[in-house]
């Protein structure tokens, strides 16, 4: 009686640490699959903003503004990406679009009305390629 008691609670209890073991591997893959979405669809943002430059660029004669509310717009959303993950090759193609925004920038004040923005471009294909799962 006091073995098949034992054996009872013997599985009792690995019962339990199975089930704590499998929530906390579901809720850390589940962590994990929702950061990538937060990516994922962050990136389908910024690929529409890289849309919107492009356009800006294009009509830079009619409305200059455009291209800095394009920029600020990508900032904004590079910002979301970046709080949201810790992955290494997110943070590069992060901060190397970044960096290509910093440029147009830079070269928009400097007078120039129709920047290259290829750099962003590739930067941002760069970033949709590392987030996707």
């Amino acid at each position: 009686m006091a073995a098949s008691r034992h054996r009872r609670r013997r599985t009792a209890i690995a019962t339990a640490l199975a089930a704590v073991a499998l929530t906390t591997a579901l809720a850390t893959g589940c962590d994990a699959v929702d950061k990538a979405l937060d990516c994922v669809q962050t990136a389908d943002t910024i690929a529409d903003g890289v849309t919107r430059l492009q356009q800006a660029v294009e009509n830079a004669s009619n409305d200059p503004t455009q291209i800095d509310q394009s920029l600020q717009t990508i900032d904004t959303d590079l910002d979301r990406i970046g709080d949201r993950t810790d992955d290494t090759d997110v943070n590069k193609a992060v901060d190397d679009l970044q960096k290509a925004v910093d440029n147009v920038r830079t070269a928009v004040r400097n007078g120039d009305r129709t920047p290259d923005i290829s750099p962003v471009t590739d930067a941002a294909g760069e970033l949709t390629k590392v987030c996707t799962p």
